[in-house]
């Protein structure tokens, strides 16, 4: 691949994390789920993609999110965020928060509006990204951070691109039924080994998939156990019986499992991202460059179901956001005022574009005991889930 080269010290730190995951191949007997795989090549601690010191956003990092493109996501976002607060408590938990810049912007725009915010918990795994949010909000005297989910909660929880990041199960369908892709090393480089499914990825499998006996042979797909899960700790943390209520807004890239699991995504949806640039090769230069699947937002909303939470909302990016009035806040800049409106215009427009981020995508919303504004009610898919 034509890929920019990375400096001879983030090649070495590559080569110390290929290292130990050929180290855990061998202690495994030879072959570890790629999904143990994912995880050490993104959160090793030191080494890993997420865990490690390389930038990440950004012009000089691998991607770009919606907070980075500007401030009016994240004054939208506070609109939402205002209305669950008054149902619930004035607390905000944000996982993976970047560079703090949508907690900066929610903050801001909801002090604007007199909503006072006494807690806002980062829940990061980067030590780059936390040390870069705590120089973003070192004026926001509220924000603190935290390694895991709190025992009982009650507020608001954001999550932008979180659930792409978590570790998937690859799988792929041969002519004796569905098999799971292992990561072994043969001459000296990572390679994928198959294996049974175990009970536990069948029961899975069938819960995710119900259609799989119908997708041609061939076919490799993603199972995401990790991120059901996490809508599960959700549950848990948003427990009615200690009086927890608020609502979690997932954005993530991905489908309902309708449009998903079809005979064209053959190759499934694993891509990764380093540079700015996209490619398919998971085993390219192991710790320095982002690794994500698409989310199966019907395998979301299902596992929050399992665990009692509710299905509040689910929508496109653009139905959201204009249901939290993002065209408002952009006409709060003049547009007689060229030099300040046509940057934010175009902006807005990258957010709510059908060729950009406005419907790939989407907006899960999950939680207990509050109702979203009607605005983002009348855009409401989860019929569609």
């Amino acid at each position: 691949m034509s890929l920019p080269l990375p400096d001879s010290d983030a090649l070495a730190a590559s080569h110390a994390l290929q290292q130990l995951i050929a180290a855990e191949i061998e202690q495994q007997g030879g072959a570890i789920a790629f999904s143990r795989f994912m995880e050490l090549a993104l959160y090793a601690p030191r080494l890993g993609y997420y865990s490690g010191g390389a930038a990440k956003l950004g012009s000089d990092g691998d991607f770009t999110t919606a907070p980075e493109i500007t401030p009016l996501f994240g004054q939208a976002l506070a609109r939402a965020a205002a209305a669950i607060i008054a149902q619930s408590a004035p607390n905000i938990i944000e996982f993976g928060a970047g560079t703090g810049k949508l907690a900066r912007d929610v903050l801001t725009a909801l002090a604007q509006q007199g909503v006072q915010v006494d807690s806002y918990t980062i829940i990061e795994l980067s030590g780059e990204l936390r040390a870069r949010q705590q120089e973003a909000l070192k004026d926001f005297p509220q924000v603190r951070w935290l390694d895991g989910f709190p025992e009982a909660y009650s507020g608001v929880v954001l999550a932008n691109e979180v659930l792409d990041a978590m570790p998937i199960e690859l799988v792929v369908k041969t002519a004796d039924g569905w098999r799971r892709q292992m990561v072994t090393v043969e001459d000296g480089r990572f390679a994928y080994v198959q294996q049974e499914l175990d009970a536990a990825l069948l029961e899975q499998l069938a819960r995710q998939v119900p259609a799989a006996d119908a997708l041609p042979e061939g076919y490799l797909t993603e199972l995401h156990p990790v991120a059901c899960g996490f809508m599960a700790s959700l549950a848990r943390m948003f427990d009615g019986e200690n009086g927890g209520k608020g609502a979690a807004f997932l954005f993530d890239y991905g489908f309902p499992a309708h449009e998903y699991y079809v005979d064209q995504r053959v190759g499934g949806t694993l891509m990764c991202h380093y540079r700015h640039h996209a490619h398919p090769e998971p085993f390219y230069l192991p710790g320095l460059q982002d690794i994500t699947a698409h989310v199966d937002f019907t395998a979301m909303a299902l596992a929050a179901q399992d665990a009692a939470l509710e299905v509040l909302g689910y929508m496109n990016q653009a139905s959201f956001l204009l249901g939290c009035g993002i065209g408002e806040l952009l006409l709060r800049t003049d547009p007689e005022d060229a030099l300040r409106y046509l940057p934010q215009s175009k902006a807005v427009q990258k957010l709510l574009s059908p060729a950009e981020m406005g419907e790939l995508f989407k907006v899960l919303v999950v939680g207990r005991d509050v109702e979203l504004p009607e605005a983002i009610v009348r855009a409401d898919r989860s019929h569609r889930l």
